[in-house]
């Protein structure tokens, strides 16, 4: 993933924390969903983001919320589908 699609990322990520009360910093390889930080709605938030903004299509595989657990395993995720 290259810097700047990497950088919206972290912007949607840190909206989404503070939509949900959470101010806290975050590194690129926190977990933000098993952690507890984000919840099930924001996993979905997440995914149409990702998809309106990468092209990925969710319906062709089973959804594993351990594959969009962090900056840097979202990136890892995008990454593999290209």
């Amino acid at each position: 993933m290259d810097p700047l699609a990497k950088q919206k990322l972290r912007d949607f990520l840190l909206e989404s924390l503070e939509k949900h009360g959470d101010k806290n910093p975050l590194t690129d390889s926190e977990s933000i969903f098993v952690s507890g930080r984000l919840d099930s709605f924001a996993a979905m938030n997440l995914v149409m983001f990702l998809e309106e903004n990468f092209g990925i299509d969710f319906s062709d595989f089973e959804f594993d919320v351990s594959l969009l657990d962090s900056v840097d395993a979202i990136a890892t995720f995008v990454d593999n589908q290209g």
